[in-house]
């Protein structure tokens, strides 16, 4: 086991990992983008889009919500919208994040139509899990991956419940939860009840973004998602005490994203300010995470390096800590016990 020392990055990256808050699309790097983006001009040479080295500087992280969401509606999805660039750069966000050190991961993605290219969301959804599936069965792999499908809040009712429709058609297949997420200025979160009502009663896993801006974090639309019943919450930034002790009591998962925080402007102050050191005194199950590592460049070691950096947190203390989101995997029994032997057996 660690022993009682400082952390350095080479530490964490040895540290076996869990990551449940990796939006798909956000995680493929910039190095995939360009490969993606050399192929699809040598079938098209008048492709009308920048290289992304040069559309996404390799140095810029400081995206805020006002950029953030036009990256991808104005550029990554139109690079990535046909099935072998969704296919390779599903691979490739695998493989980044097993080369980091992570043992599990629940990748969420919304599922997209391209009538261009002739693709359902069905089509797309099946496109995903077959490359999570090749990557399971490779048995030198040490990390396994799930998918979690989200509801946009730009999207209307009847088009949450076609995303309930595939999570429940295809939770045989891979599919262990759903998410709400998308620009948190966007839509009335009630639209959904309905949606995470069903997928309750089906026994499927809940996560949401929670109050991750003052806008999305109302007394009023924090109770409408509360009363959906959710095993999990990403961000949970703007929540005041009332909300923490709901959180507390219930044993609510969290998963916190720091850079994604910090670069984007979600919290004030540095890493140190960062909302972490509230949750880490607390039982609940906490997860740190990297949210889109293609964005804001920090694998989830670089997360728990700055988390042991800025909270004086030595060897045994990051080991424990990365343990904590064994509680709140979606994929039940098995996989916790995968895990929690995973952990004994670790020495580094």
């Amino acid at each position: 086991m660690a022993d009682a020392v400082p952390v350095d990055l080479s530490f964490a990256r040895r540290l076996p990992k869990i990551e449940l808050h990796a939006h798909l699309t956000g995680s493929i790097s910039r190095a995939c983008l360009h490969d993606i983006w050399e192929a699809r001009r040598q079938q098209d040479p008048q492709l009308q889009l920048d290289d992304p080295l040069v559309a996404i500087p390799p140095d810029k992280v400081d995206y805020d919500v006002q950029t953030f969401f036009p990256l991808f509606s104005s550029y990554i999805y139109k690079l990535c919208d046909d099935l072998p660039s969704i296919a390779l750069s599903t691979a490739r966000v695998l493989e980044d994040f097993q080369a980091d050190g992570v043992v599990y991961v629940e990748l969420r993605t919304t599922p997209r139509a391209i009538p261009s290219r002739g693709i359902t969301k069905k089509v797309y959804v099946k496109t995903i899990l077959d490359a999570l599936r090749e990557h399971n069965d490779q048995n030198t792999n040490t990390m396994r991956a799930f998918l979690i499908l989200s509801i946009d809040r730009r999207n209307t009712a009847a088009q949450a419940q076609e995303v309930v429709d595939l999570a429940l058609e295809y939770r045989s297949e891979g599919v262990v939860g759903v998410d709400l997420c998308g620009n948190p200025a966007k839509g009335d979160v009630g639209l959904y009840t309905d949606a995470f009502t069903r997928v309750k009663a089906a026994g499927l896993k809940i996560t949401l973004h929670f109050a991750e801006t003052a806008e999305s974090g109302t007394d009023d639309e924090l109770n409408t998602l509360l009363s959906w019943q959710p095993d999990r919450l990403g961000h949970v930034i703007h929540v005041n005490s009332s909300f923490q002790e709901h959180i507390k009591r219930e044993n609510i998962g969290v998963e916190l994203c720091m850079s994604c925080n910090v670069h984007a402007k979600l919290t004030t102050g540095t890493f140190s300010d960062h909302h972490f050191g509230f949750w880490r005194h607390t039982s609940v199950p906490v997860a740190l995470c990297t949210d889109d590592v293609g964005v804001f460049c920090s694998p989830l070691s670089q997360e728990y390096y700055l988390a042991a950096a800025h909270f004086a947190l030595d060897r045994i203390q990051l080991t424990k800590l990365a343990q904590r989101p064994i509680a709140s995997v979606f994929t039940g029994a098995s996989e916790r016990t995968r895990l929690e032997n995973m952990f004994k057996h670790w020495s580094d």
